[in-house]
């Protein structure tokens, strides 16, 4: 078997621990820092795969575990020979475990029940009784057929105190050893191609946890590092503050993942300057179809960048009166789709009618940012943008 996956850093960046990967898998190269948007039930909200590779695309979060398994269920994938085929898309994936999916359904349990065998679930429309664990994480995730799949977690609550997050935590390794075994046993996918393994590291925050749960990890050699739990990516300084107790002990070459974190475009630039190579959110796409935009500057501070605003938390609230007859483009010198046709005035026109144009041109802009975002990074370290082409 060739292993069709590799990752290597090609620059870092003295003044912070930023860099840029070039990361190989079966469906293609990318490069990092990259944001990848979110296809959580096989499709980005609003966005077709050649929007989405217009708007900066080179990797997306295709396909839920959970919600795949609800429908259209394996069968159906597996006919369609995999995720990429069934949903259009031809460059890298990764999707997840479905772990964070047990976390916010467990809070009912009427719903859904955690045990030490995994996550016992009613479909939401059948009723019937779905079990999820790492076999039937890692098995449907091989019919999905990622190039990057994750070991199935229980991902930490904030609120349960240390002792919640020792239970996550062991029971997320006891899981994980699990996925290595089977990944060790088959590391391909059902189509025949190499999947990367990567393990994710809990321990809520505590400081003595994650350092616990990242040696796990680290003893294991997968093939790269996440970085979970409820914290990340919500609250932002807590996040940071876990990246700076990791950070000189994740491995130089192998990605490192911070799930769910993308709110807002200077999320990114924080968490690059800590080492962190890709991310995901969903909030981009619904920030957009609910109306709130991302209007700022990407401004060269010297040592980095950063994004101004003059908006508050860098969102242009597009249902606001005062853009009723404002002929600017959401974002000034934003060469997205949206921006280099349209001004304000037209999506507050469609927002305001519920005029089901209006997502779509919406959602094109905010997933382009977080893009741009990540290639001025990458132009800022390495320092030639020829080399960060896509």
């Amino acid at each position: 078997m060739t292993k069709t996956y590799s990752s290597k850093v090609i620059k870092k960046y003295s003044p912070n621990q930023a860099r840029v990967m070039r990361v190989n898998t079966s469906h293609g190269e990318f490069l990092t820092p990259a944001f990848m948007p979110v296809g959580t039930r096989a499709f980005v909200n609003h966005l077709t795969p050649q929007q989405l590779v217009d708007a900066g695309s080179q990797i997306i979060l295709g396909g839920n575990t959970y919600h795949m398994l609800c429908s259209p269920g394996m069968d159906i994938i597996e006919k369609a020979g995999g995720m990429h085929q069934f949903m259009g898309w031809n460059k890298p994936m990764l999707t997840d475990s479905g772990g964070f999916q047990v976390l916010s359904l467990s809070r009912n349990s009427k719903i859904c029940k955690i045990d030490e065998d995994g996550a016992h679930f009613k479909h939401p429309i059948t009723g019937k009784i779905l079990h999820l664990n790492t076999a039937t994480s890692i098995g449907a995730q091989k019919i999905i057929g990622a190039d990057i799949i994750m070991a199935f977690d229980q991902c930490t609550p904030e609120a349960g105190g240390r002792e919640a997050a020792v239970q996550a935590m062991e029971r997320t390794h006891r899981w994980l050893f699990d996925a290595k075994e089977m990944h060790n046993k088959n590391p391909l996918s059902a189509y025949g191609y190499y999947q990367a393994l990567f393990g994710i590291i809990q321990g809520g925050s505590f400081p003595d946890l994650r350092e616990k749960s990242m040696q796990t990890i680290l003893d294991l050699d997968l093939d790269g590092t996440a970085i979970g739990g409820e914290a990340i990516g919500y609250d932002m300084p807590k996040t940071l503050e876990i990246l700076d107790w990791l950070g000189a002990h994740l491995p130089e070459q192998k990605v490192r993942y911070t799930m769910g974190l993308g709110m807002h475009p200077q999320d990114l630039i924080d968490v690059v300057a800590k080492g962190v190579d890709i991310f995901d959110c969903v909030a981009p796409t619904r920030n957009a179809r609910h109306g709130s935009l991302y209007s700022g500057r990407i401004v060269d501070t010297g040592d980095w960048i950063k994004f101004e605003s003059d908006f508050d938390r860098g969102r242009l609230l597009i249902k606001t009166a005062c853009f009723a007859t404002d002929e600017k483009p959401i974002m000034e010198g934003c060469e997205c789709y949206t921006c280099k046709n349209f001004s304000r005035s037209y999506l507050h026109y469609l927002f305001k009618q519920k005029l089901p144009f209006y997502p779509n041109l919406a959602t094109i802009h905010n997933i382009h940012v977080m893009h741009k975002v990540c290639e001025v990074m990458r132009e800022k370290i390495i320092g030639d943008s020829s080399l960060c082409s896509e």
